[in-house]
């Protein structure tokens, strides 16, 4: 199962470095969301710093949301996803290769993000304890996200149904990551935000085992 869910993000990173089409999609989004953000508080400066980790936090997810509609959605068209559910692999091998590949994007897109933030809002958003969270709700984002686009594909309503469905199955790992990313940017004493680090490690597997049992439901439909 590991070897053909490596083969399967192997495909997709190959794809992906052939056409920079979800990369380019998703940095252009990132990049107009923060600077709509940045302009439309440019004169308030205590909000600009009070809702940072919010910007950070929605400007990631809907980059997630906007990558997953178009990866599956090309497959779908394609009939590559058809394809691979003839070949004689685990379900679980094909979930995991597109999570996997869904979760380096997200992640990359929100790592530059970083220092583009920290230009425009000036706050120091370059800390490897923010960067650790940014892995957390990226996985979480990226698992949760798999089993929901793969299901909304198969609909003509895909591009507005897969943010309706997917945000409240996340608001876990969301709340989580925008209490931690609070508390980690205000320098407040470790106890305090560790134990959302810890909880969305707990809802990353949550996730992983739970729309892994339910993909092969959803995408044989």
């Amino acid at each position: 199962m590991f070897a053909a869910a490596l083969t399967i993000f192997r495909k997709d990173l190959r794809a992906e470095l052939r056409s920079r089409e979800l990369i380019g999609a998703m940095g252009l989004f990132a990049a107009l969301c923060v600077l709509t953000f940045s302009f439309a508080l440019e004169l308030d400066r205590v909000a600009r710093e009070s809702v940072v980790s919010g910007v950070l936090w929605v400007t990631v997810t809907f980059s997630a949301i906007l990558g997953l509609n178009r990866s599956l959605a090309a497959e779908r068209e394609t009939s590559g996803l058809d394809a691979v559910l003839i070949a004689p692999i685990p379900r679980t091998a094909l979930f995991f290769g597109k999570a996997i590949a869904s979760f380096s994007f997200t992640l990359l897109i929100s790592v530059v993000l970083l220092p583009i933030m920290t230009l425009l809002y000036n706050q120091p958003l370059v800390n490897p304890w923010l960067v650790l969270a940014l892995v957390l709700g990226a996985l979480g984002l990226s698992l949760v996200g798999t089993l929901l686009a793969a299901m909304t594909v198969q609909t003509r309503a895909r591009d507005a149904l897969l943010p309706i469905v997917m945000l409240p199955a996340a608001l876990p790992i969301l709340l989580s990551a925008v209490n931690a990313t609070n508390l980690i940017l205000s320098e407040a004493d470790i106890a305090l935000w560790s134990g959302w680090l810890v909880l969305m490690l707990v809802v990353d597997g949550f996730y992983a085992l739970g729309c892994a049992a339910l993909f092969s439901f959803v995408v044989e439909e």
